[in-house]
C-alpha cells in the first residue's frame, strides 16, 4: 500500500490532473515535457538546461602545464577575489625556474602549508598590473592546467605548424577538416585511441573545438568524424600457492598443468601488466621474430576493437605465413626471383582478384584480420598451383607483394626491390579487383531430406528451381535415401538449398 511518500521512479502518471492540464497515463519523460510546455505557454517560467560537473578536478599542483590567466588582488576591498587577465596580456607564460619541486611544510613554521612549484617564482607570482582601475599589485594563480587540456588542439596545429600569426590557416582547416557534404560535421577522418581517452583527452578536444566553432574560427563542427577504440592485448598470468604472481615467461606446461621452478601454479587471464609479471615487450618479439611478424600476428588475432589474448607460441604461425609469401616470389634454393612474363590461369586470376577485394574491404573497415585471412587464402592457392620452384606470373608476384605491404612493409619493400623496382612499394598503385572475377561459376547448395542435410552439391550459379530439383533427385546419395518412399514435395531455393519431403 501507499506509505505516504512520493514515487520517484519510472511509470505512468496517476492522480496528476486538474481543469487546465492532465498528466494521467503519461510516462515520466513525457509528463515532464508536457508540464514544462504548459508552464512556458502560460508565462509561469522558462525551460532551462542545467549542467552538473561531478568530481571534476581541473587544476594541477605542478610546474608543467598551462598557467591559469587568473590573478588575485593583494589588498583592497576585493583582495583575494579572482580577476581574469585581459586578452591583451595573453598568453600567460611559465617562468624559468631552477627548482620544479613543490613547497612542503616548513619544519620551523606550524602555520605553513604545501604550495605548487610556481609559488617559488616570487618575481612571477607577484606582479604589478593595470587592469583598468590603475596599477595594483596582484598575485598570480600558481596551479596549472593539465597539459593535455591546452594541447588537445594539436590536430589543428598539425595542418599549419609554421604559422606565426594564426593557430591555423582557415583555408587549410577548411580543406582538410571542413564539411564535404550536407549533414557532414567535418573533422579528422579517423581517430584511433584507447577508450580511456574518452573522459580525458577527447573531452577537452571536443570542448575546445566546439568553442572555436562557435566563435567562427573553424569550419568543422566536430573535431573527429570517426572514433575507434582499440581493444587491449591480454595474456595469461600465474600465481603460486601464496597467491603471488610469478614470471609468466618462466612457467612450464606439462601433464595438463603449469609449473614454476617445479612447483604447481594456477593460471588466470587478464590484462598485461608489470604487477601480473606477464608483460611481453615489442622489442622481445621483434628481436626473436622480426617487426613484420609481430605486426601481422597482432593484426590477425581479431577485430581491432576487441581485446585479444596474447600467445607467444602462436606467433610462429604469422612467421610461417610471411616465409611462404617469400617463397612464392623467391626460389628458396637458388635465391632467384620466380616472376615470369606469362599469363595467370583463370583459377589464379579468380583467387587473386578475390584476395584484392577482401584486402581492400578489410583495410577500409579496419578489419585487418580479414585482410590477412584473404592473403593467406591466396598464398595457399599459389603454393598449391605453382609449388616451391619454377615460374610464377609476374602480375601475381607484384600484386601479392603490394597486398602485403600495409601489413608487413619490410617484406613488401624487399620483394618489390627484387622484382626490379627502384621506388618504394608504398608509392605503387594498389591493385583493384575486377568484378568479373568475383562472380562464382558454381555455388554449393545443401540438399535436405525431411529437413536433415544429406548432401552438399556444386551446381551452376544461375541454376533455377527446376534445375536444382532435377540435380538433387538425380544424386545417388539422395536417390538411395528415397528408395521405397514417395516424394510428396520438393522445395528448391536457388543458390541455397533443396528440401525433399518424402514418406
Amino acid at each position: 500500500g501507499w506509505d505516504g511518500g512520493a514515487w520517484t521512479g519510472s511509470g505512468p502518471m496517476i492522480n496528476s490532473s486538474n481543469d487546465q492540464v492532465s498528466l494521467d497515463g503519461l510516462d515520466k519523460a513525457t509528463a515532464i515535457a508536457t508540464i514544462t510546455d504548459w508552464l512556458v505557454a502560460h508565462g509561469h517560467g522558462a525551460a532551462t538546461t542545467t549542467y552538473k560537473l561531478r568530481d571534476w578536478l581541473f587544476s594541477r599542483q605542478r610546474y608543467w602545464g598551462e598557467p591559469f590567466p587568473i590573478v588575485y588582488p593583494v589588498d583592497g576591498p576585493d583582495a583575494g577575489l579572482p580577476v581574469a587577465v585581459p586578452v591583451q596580456q595573453m598568453p600567460v607564460l611559465l617562468p624559468d625556474v631552477d627548482d620544479y619541486s613543490p613547497k612542503t611544510f616548513a619544519d620551523d613554521d606550524a602555520t605553513s602549508a604545501p604550495e605548487p612549484p610556481l609559488s617559488r617564482a616570487t618575481e612571477w607570482t607577484t606582479v604589478e598590473l593595470d587592469l583598468g582601475d590603475g596599477p595594483r599589485t596582484y598575485r598570480r594563480e600558481t596551479n596549472t592546467m593539465p597539459n593535455w587540456a591546452g594541447s588537445c588542439w594539436y590536430y589543428l596545429r598539425y595542418l599549419d605548424p609554421a604559422d606565426d600569426e594564426r593557430f591555423v590557416d582557415p583555408e587549410l582547416e577548411a580543406y582538410w577538416m571542413g564539411p564535404r557534404s550536407e549533414g557532414d560535421v567535418g573533422g579528422v577522418d579517423l581517430y584511433v585511441g584507447g577508450v580511456e581517452h574518452a573522459v580525458l583527452h577527447l573531452l577537452y578536444a571536443r570542448f575546445w573545438h566546439k568553442v572555436l566553432f562557435d566563435l567562427g574560427h573553424v569550419s568543422s563542427e566536430e573535431p573527429f568524424r570517426r572514433l575507434v577504440n582499440q581493444g587491449y592485448i591480454s595474456a595469461y598470468a600465474y600465481t603460486d600457492a601464496r597467491g603471488f604472481h610469478v614470471p609468466a615467461a618462466d612457467v612450464v606446461e606439462r601433464d595438463g598443468g603449469y609449473f614454476y621452478e617445479g612447483a604447481p601454479v594456477d593460471r588466470e587471464y587478464g590484462k598485461m601488466g608489470k604487477s601480473l609479471k606477464n608483460v611481453v615487450t615489442p622489442d622481445e618479439m621483434t628481436a626473436a621474430y622480426g617487426a613484420d611478424t609481430f605486426r601481422v600476428y597482432e593484426m590477425s588475432t581479431g577485430p581491432l576493437e576487441q581485446s585479444r589474448p596474447w600467445e607467444t607460441k602462436a606467433v610462429v604461425g604469422s612467421q610461417r605465413l610471411l616465409q611462404r609469401i617469400w617463397r612464392v616470389v623467391v626460389d628458396e634454393v637458388t635465391g632467384e626471383v620466380r616472376a615470369a612474363d606469362e599469363a595467370p590461369s583463370v583459377d589464379t586470376l579468380k583467387a587473386l582478384h578475390r584476395a584484392v577485394d577482401g584486402v581492400r574491404d578489410g583495410m577500409t573497415t579496419l578489419r585487418f584480420n580479414i585482410a590477412i585471412a584473404r592473403i593467406t587464402e591466396l598464398t595457399n592457392h599459389l603454393t598449391q598451383a605453382y609449388g616451391q620452384s619454377g615460374p610464377v606470373p609476374r602480375q601475381v608476384c607484384e600484386w601479392l607483394t603490394l597486398l602485403v605491404g600495409p601489413l608487413a612493409p619490410h617484406l613488401s619493400e624487399e620483394l618489390w626491390s627484387r622484382l626490379g623496382h627502384t621506388g618504394s612499394s608504398a608509392w605503387a598503385s594498389f591493385p583493384v579487383a575486377d568484378p568479373a572475377y568475383l562472380v562464382d561459376d558454381t555455388v554449393q547448395i545443401a540438399v535436405q531430406v525431411n529437413g536433415k542435410v544429406r548432401a552438399q552439391l556444386d551446381v551452376p550459379a544461375g541454376a533455377d528451381a527446376a534445375a536444382l530439383e532435377a540435380v538433387a533427385l538425380a544424386d545417388p546419395r539422395i536417390a538411395e535415401l528415397l528408395v521405397g518412399k514417395t516424394v510428396r514435395k520438393v522445395v528448391a531455393v536457388p543458390g541455397r538449398l533443396v528440401n525433399v519431403v518424402a514418406n
